[in-house]
């Protein structure tokens, strides 16, 4: 059974393994949540939909960018302990809000420490399909790697083996970079 927050499906990495014994099924469940876990980390975000509630500084503009995104739902903004409606349309007073930014009409962020109070829902419904193979890959790599703990290159027969150093292949790096979290301006 998967833990929550694991990025990939055991199957899908036996299937990447070409395993279809199940000796290392629970070797293979805590590499998955433990990857899983590593590539949030490197993120600096959450990957699936979840409810968040942050405290914020005011700023005195009228936008402000989501710490998580992409952002489907805004349940509540509070400035100064005054609550500030749902915009109705482009035009009328209250807030907007796209995947990544809140931004006010007829309102101000008023500077202040902490006087910003947001309520919204962000993230993915489901593990888009590219961080999902990235964790596979990561995982079959980590799996593939306890044999040889410590060895940059083994020799055998006259020939030399090299094994990768990185703690992530590139090819992986440059599909999380896209989903990497920029701090908020």
């Amino acid at each position: 059974m998967a833990a929550p927050g694991d990025l990939a499906l055991l199957d899908d990495v036996k299937a990447w393994l070409n395993l279809a014994t199940t000796g290392d099924d629970d070797l293979l469940g805590r590499l998955i949540t433990a990857v899983s876990t590593g590539i949030v980390t490197w993120l600096g975000r959450q990957i699936l939909s979840a409810d968040y509630q942050e405290t914020r500084d005011g700023t005195g503009g009228r936008t402000l960018a989501f710490i998580q995104a992409p952002v489907s739902a805004v349940a509540s903004l509070t400035i100064d302990d005054r609550p500030i409606p749902a915009a109705a349309d482009a035009h009328s007073p209250g807030y907007l809000f796209s995947a990544s930014r809140l931004s006010l009409l007829g309102y101000r962020f008023r500077p202040g420490l902490g006087n910003v109070q947001i309520s919204y829902t962000a993230g993915y419904p489901a593990v888009p399909a590219d961080i999902a193979q990235a964790c596979i890959q990561l995982v079959a790599m980590r799996y593939r790697e306890r044999d040889r703990i410590g060895l940059v290159s083994k020799g055998l027969g006259g020939e030399t083996t090299s094994f990768v150093q990185a703690a992530m292949p590139q090819d992986v790096a440059a599909v999380l970079q896209r989903y990497r979290r920029v701090a908020p301006c």
